[in-house]
C-alpha cells in the first residue's frame, strides 16, 4: 500500500523545517549505541536531517543491518555501520558531533543510579576512544546516569590532555520536550509556541522546569505548577512503568537527541542566537556542572546563560536538587580516576 501523498509531503516538511535550502558543509555524525532502543531511531532521525553528511552507526553487533536499512532513505547523509570495537576509530575519524545513547535501558524499579556501574564503565571506554580519534568532536551524551557520566567523560578527556568543556554536552533536552508538552496542555495553547526552560540536572528532583518563565504566559494555580514539575520530574518512569518491562522512554528521548544534535549542528555552522538547555560546566551555581540555557556556536558553547528570575518554588527546589546533583557528580568523577 502507498502512502497518501499528503503523508509523504508532510514527512518531507518535517525533514526540511527550519533548515537553510543554500548549501551547508560537510558534517560527520557518529551514533554510538546505534542498534539500540535509543540508537536506531536516533540513527532514522539524524538520516532525515540535511546538515549531516555522513552518518556513521556504531554498536558492538547489529549496526550493518540498521546501517543497511537507514543508508535506503532518499535523503542526503551517507551511512556506514561499524560493529564491534575493532571498528571504532573508523566510525569516529573526522567526526564534528558524536551522539551517546550506548548502554543498558532502565527497567521498573530501576533507578537511573542502578545504571550507574554497568553505564559508567561504557562511556569511560567510549570517550577514551573520542579522545584519540575524534578529540574536537562536540560530544550529545544521553547515556544514563548523565548528572554522572558527563563528570565521567570531563575527567577521561582531562587525563588525555584533550578536554574542551565547550565540546561536551549532557542532553536534557527530553525534560524540556516534557515540560513543554505538559505545559501546553494545562495552559490551553498552542504545544508549538511554548518555551520553558529547565534547569538543573538530569534525573528526579534534578530536574527544574522554570513555568515561572515559561511563554506564552499562562495563570496557573500553584498546584498545577507543582503537579507539572513533578510530572516533568518523573516522565521516565511513567514511560517505564507503561512499558510494563518492555523497554524505557527510547522514542522520544531518540526525538530529543535529535533536536540537541541539529542544534549543535546549527551552531557549528554559524547559525546565530541558537539556545538549548544543556548539562555542562558551568559556573552559574557552586557545582561544576548544571544544565541551564547555554548560547551554542561554531565552538561549541558560547556562553552558559544565567538562570534569570526565579519564583520561590523554583528557588527551593534549586536548594533541594543541589546535594544530590552534587553527590552524582563527585561520584562520576571518582569512578574515572579509580584506574
Amino acid at each position: 500500500m502507498r502512502p497518501s501523498m499528503s503523508l509523504v509531503r508532510s514527512v518531507q516538511r518535517v525533514a526540511r523545517r527550519g533548515y537553510s535550502t543554500q548549501s551547508v558543509p560537510e558534517r560527520k555524525v557518529a551514533v554510538l549505541g546505534a542498534a539500540g532502543g535509543i540508537g536506531q531511531p536516533l540513527a532514522l532521525l539524524m538520516k532525515l536531517n540535511p546538515l549531516v553528511s555522513h552518518l556513521a552507526l556504531y554498536d558492538i553487533a547489529g549496526t550493518p543491518g540498521v546501517a543497511a536499512d537507514v543508508s535506503h532513505i532518499n535523503t542526503r547523509s551517507e551511512v556506514k555501520g561499524y560493529a564491534g570495537e575493532d571498528q571504532l576509530a573508523q566510525a569516529l575519524e573526522g567526526c564534528d558531533v558524536v551522539i551517546i545513547p550506548a548502554g543498558v535501558p532502565r527497567k521498573p524499579g530501576m533507578t537511573r543510579d542502578d545504571l550507574f556501574n554497568i553505564n559508567a564503565g561504557i562511556v569511560k571506554s567510549l570517550t577514551t576512544a573520542i579522545a584519540k580519534y575524534c578529540p574536537h568532536a562536540l560530544i550529545n551524551m544521553i547515556s544514563n546516569p548523565v548528572n554522572s557520566t558527563v563528570p565521567i567523560a570531563s575527567e577521561v578527556l582531562k587525563k588525555a590532555g584533550v578536554y574542551d568543556e565547550k565540546r561536551l554536552f549532557g542532553v536534557t533536552t527530553l525534560d524540556v520536550v516534557r515540560a513543554k508538552t505538559f505545559y501546553a496542555s494545562k495552559a490551553n495553547v498552542p504545544v508549538a509556541e511554548v518555551n520553558v526552560p529547565v534547569v538543573g540536572g538530569h534525573a528526579g528532583i534534578t530536574i527544574l522546569p522554570l513555568f515561572s518563565q515559561a511563554t506564552p504566559k499562562a495563570n496557573l494555580s500553584d498546584d498545577y505548577i507543582k503537579a507539572l514539575t513533578k510530572r516533568t520530574q518523573d516522565g521516565g518512569t511513567e514511560v517505564v512503568e507503561a512499558k510494563a518491562g518492555k523497554g524505557s522512554a527510547t522514542l522520544s528521548m531518540a526525538y530529543a537527541g535529535a533536536l540537541f544534535a541539529d542544534a549543535c549542528l546549527k551552531g557549528l555552522n554559524g547559525v546565530p542566537d541558537v539556545v538549548e538547555c544543556s548539562y555542562v560546566q558551568s559556573s552559574i551555581t557552586e557545582l561544576p556542572f548544571f544544565a541551564s540555557k547555554v548560547r551554542l556556536g561554531k565552538n561549541g558553547v558560547e556562553e552558559v546563560l544565567e538562570l534569570g528570575h526565579l519564583s520561590d518554588f523554583e528557588k527551593e527546589g534549586l536548594e533541594l536538587l543541589k546535594p544530590e546533583l552534587k553527590s552524582s557528580i563527585e561520584k562520576g568523577i571518582k569512578f574515572a580516576n579509580q584506574s
